[in-house]
């Protein structure tokens, strides 16, 4: 590919409907839950066959830099950017497209997260090398993906006309952003089959992202090009501190992406894509065994036990001569995460509220818990 591609990997969230094995230290990127390398690493083997590391760049918190460092040294350490506190993804995108338009001002670059599992990788390599000819052609370009059931958990993108194909995929004009959608709105959305997905995964020139960025959030632009003038001085990142701490939180999508011009996805169909954003995601990605369980444990006792799910930290587990056993009996439908020092076992049916626990713990101030 040519030498004006660059990969941003946005790899700075806490992953708290995964407590609690994420966890403010080992976020949910950094561990290997599926398989032997962490979503981080698996989100860097995506993309090096197109892109080398060195034109890489990982936008994460400071207590997170030094593991993914670690984790992946291939990529210069220069090229790991440093936001001082969660402000959401506009900031980290608008970070990222400064940093590179200063160093690389002619840059195409697509901008990825670290917390999603891709089964079919040949098919997302062909659509990201699309995504970087349509956006050379001067379009915001995001990927969606094709509905499997009517989610409320993601948003959706309305698809316009058809502007092409781009190496045999189909490109249309975005006609609208839509929020996550209750339940009968989604299923109204799957069967119009005009939308798809929002995945969060977006390729542009580095130069019209800002110019958008500079249209629609003024303020973020100025606090931006206050960073612009000290990169690479001994003032970069104090100044960074002082910008981030007057920064209100927004995502790329609200605040730059539903009035943006020029905008195009590309569907993407058979990809096998999922958000590692809770643990009922796991049924989807990983192998059941004959009672519809997950087990990622190394001693257990199941007797009739069905849809299950039994997540052990293998990380920092003893020897496995003295590891703790998981025994269960005439149970369905359960979350057990076990680590060292919190035993969660819920309904899988409220998985999703596992955050309220986080946020409980945070009021309580039982700080050595997150």
């Amino acid at each position: 590919m040519t030498n004006k591609y660059y990969g941003v990997i946005m790899a700075g969230g806490g992953g708290t409907r995964l407590w609690p094995l994420s966890r403010r230290k080992r976020p949910k990127q950094t561990l290997n839950l599926i398989g032997e390398r962490t979503l981080f690493q698996i989100a860097v083997d995506r993309i090096l066959p197109l892109i080398p590391a060195e034109r890489i760049m990982v936008v994460t918190v400071a207590g997170q830099a030094d593991i993914l460092q670690q984790q992946s040294p291939e990529i210069p350490r220069e090229n790991y950017l440093i936001e001082p506190m969660p402000r959401g993804t506009a900031s980290v995108i608008g970070l990222a497209a400064t940093v590179m338009a200063h160093r690389h001002p002619k840059s195409i670059m697509a901008c990825l997260t670290a917390d999603h599992y891709i089964t079919n990788v040949d098919i997302f390599r062909c659509l990201l090398q699309a995504a970087y000819d349509v956006a050379s052609d001067g379009n915001l370009v995001t990927l969606g993906i094709t509905p499997t059931y009517p989610s409320t958990g993601f948003g959706y993108i309305q698809r316009g006309e058809l502007l092409g194909k781009y190496r045999e995929h189909k490109v249309y004009r975005v006609k609208g952003f839509k929020e996550k959608p209750s339940l009968d709105i989604a299923e109204r959305y799957l069967a119009d089959r005009s939308y798809a997905w929002n995945s969060g995964m977006f390729v542009w020139k580095t130069t019209q992202i800002l110019e958008e960025i500079e249209r629609q959030m003024p303020d973020l632009y100025r606090r931006l090009m206050d960073i612009k003038e000290v990169l690479g001085n001994e003032r970069e990142q104090k100044v960074i501190r002082r910008v981030w701490d007057g920064l209100a939180s927004e995502t790329i999508d609200y605040g730059v992406m539903e009035g943006a011009r020029d905008v195009a996805v590309i569907t993407a169909d058979d990809l096998g894509w999922w958000d590692i954003g809770g643990w009922n995601r796991f049924w989807d990605i990983m192998k059941l065994d004959d009672d519809g369980n997950l087990v990622r444990a190394d001693k257990t006792l199941m007797l009739d036990t069905r849809e299950t799910l039994i997540f052990q930290n293998r990380e920092t587990k003893k020897e496995e001569s003295s590891a703790r056993m998981i025994a269960t009996l005439g149970v369905k439908n359960l979350i057990i995460v076990d680590t060292p020092d919190v035993l969660l076992i819920c309904p899988r049916n409220r998985a999703e509220e596992i955050r309220k626990l986080v946020a409980s713990l945070r009021e309580k101030g039982d700080e050595q818990y997150l």
